[in-house]
């Protein structure tokens, strides 16, 4: 696209040389920034244990879990969601616009059907059940293709998470679409604001207390509650769980009498629930962090694996930063 410059009238000779130099920079480095390629179809890729193959980028889509919808809607594809589903609370107020919702929580297959999608993204593998969405195999007949964010795998075990498979996947879906613009500038985004973050290096030790009040469900030592704690500099007390998430005893969380702990507010659970029950249980209330309210709070949506971990990690670290240990 040729670009087209006008010099006010009036201006003087420096005045107009100065600009042109300017002007000249801002369209060489125009030139030297190009366009990615756009993706060749059909496009095949392995997904959990499946291969997926599409001969155009998608333009109906449903897609289950705030992992998969925020993802879509930070790459500018909210013109192709025709449902969401199992929401598990507002999207961040920089993404919000009006959704067609199919269900508060995992709508059944006749109803993702009837919106006559061509593309199912889940956040969750159990998405796709017989009794959910629908399993792959009989979606795939159907001209449906199907996606598993890769960290939420279960049939093929994944890897310890890691930022870069995060970002990995942001590619993935952007080659998928279309956008990999989108998906290159969304990247160097958080790429920018995960190098920002420091890690605290003062030895903390820290428990993700996801939910459960009998039974901490909690942050284990291979999914994002892992990865996010490590980004922070903080011990996981439970790193030594091969799982993304366990179930765990108060008495365990005593023992290792945590010097920070970072509290999921969820809407079913929110993170004043979880401070009132701490302070009141016997068994945690003389906990350090406790007794001095040494918490980091996190948004359900942003615990999970997905396109919020990077700042949500940086909001932590805010938090953590301010948080005094009698130094």
């Amino acid at each position: 696209m040729p670009l087209h410059f006008s010099i006010p009238a009036g201006s003087s000779r420096s005045s107009t040389g100065h600009r042109l130099v300017v002007l000249t920079m801002i369209a060489a480095s125009l030139v030297a920034t190009p366009t990615r390629a756009a993706t060749t179809y059909p496009l095949s890729i392995e997904n959990c244990g499946h291969t997926v193959t599409l001969d155009a980028a998608p333009e109906r889509v449903v897609a289950i879990k705030s992992t998969a919808t925020e993802l879509l809607l930070s790459l500018g594809l909210a013109q192709s969601i025709v449902g969401v589903g199992f929401l598990d609370g507002p999207v961040p107020a920089h993404l919000a616009t009006d959704l067609p919702v199919l269900s508060d929580k995992l709508p059944g297959q006749e109803v993702v059907l009837g919106v006559e999608p061509d593309f199912i993204y889940g956040g969750w593998e159990s998405n796709f059940a017989a009794d959910g969405a629908g399993e792959r195999p009989a979606l795939a007949a159907l001209g449906i293709a199907t996606y598993v964010a890769p960290a939420a795998c279960r049939s093929i075990k994944p890897t310890k998470l890691t930022f870069d498979q995060l970002f990995a996947e942001i590619t993935e879906i952007g080659a998928i679409f279309d956008v990999e613009d989108n998906a290159a500038a969304l990247l160097a985004e958080q790429r920018s604001t995960l190098a920002a973050i420091a890690p605290d290096r003062r030895g903390l030790t820290a428990f993700w207390y996801s939910s459960g009040t009998k039974t901490p469900y909690v942050g284990a030592g291979s999914n994002a509650p892992a990865m996010m704690m490590e980004a922070l500099g903080l011990a996981n007390i439970f790193a030594d769980v091969d799982d993304g998430w366990t179930s765990a005893s108060w008495e365990a969380i005593v023992d290792a009498n945590p010097d920070v702990i970072i509290l999921v507010d969820a809407a079913w659970n929110s993170a004043d629930q979880k401070k009132k029950l701490l302070a009141e249980n016997p068994i945690t209330r003389e906990l350090d962090a406790v007794r001095h309210e040494r918490y980091l709070v996190v948004p359900f949506p942003a615990s999970e694996a997905g396109v919020r971990n990077v700042p949500a990690t940086a909001d932590m670290s805010g938090q953590l930063a301010a948080l005094s240990f009698g130094e």
